[in-house]
């Protein structure tokens, strides 16, 4: 089975970390919080200033929110890092037989279906920030 891409707990874990430290945190830094290669965290850091939520320091270094936590949801983030067009997080197969009963109607039955649970996602993301996950850090 394929998992939605792990860039959006990456991209938490990030803002999270810049969120609880008091200094600019590096590329380096970071990679060796989330114990991957900082090529990735550079990828995803820059998904996430495009975004607008966070501020890059060229040269020495160094990430800051440009929002405060409490104003940053996971929906934020969610839709920062996950590349998906509007209401595709789910795909259909392509050409089903539309001479099979099944076939011909499983996308339209099945989409409505989809976009629900999509939407409820997208609604819980929303309900936590940033500041509400990271005052769990214990």
């Amino acid at each position: 089975m394929k998992q939605i891409s792990t860039r959006f707990s990456m991209a938490v874990h990030i803002l999270s970390l810049i969120a609880v430290s008091s200094n600019e945190l590096t590329g380096d830094f970071i990679a060796g919080s989330v114990n991957t290669n900082p090529v990735v965290i550079r990828r995803i850091i820059g998904m996430l200033k495009k975004a607008g939520l966070v501020e890059v320091r060229p040269g020495v270094g160094g990430a800051s929110l440009l929002k405060a936590p409490e104003e940053i949801t996971l929906l934020d983030i969610y839709r920062a890092v996950n590349l998906i067009e509007e209401n595709q997080l789910f795909r259909v197969h392509e050409d089903p037989n539309v001479k099979c009963l099944v076939g011909r109607n499983i996308e339209s039955v099945l989409q409505s279906e989809l976009k629900e649970a999509q939407s409820a996602m997208e609604h819980r993301l929303l309900q936590t920030t940033l500041s509400q996950l990271t005052a769990r850090f214990k």
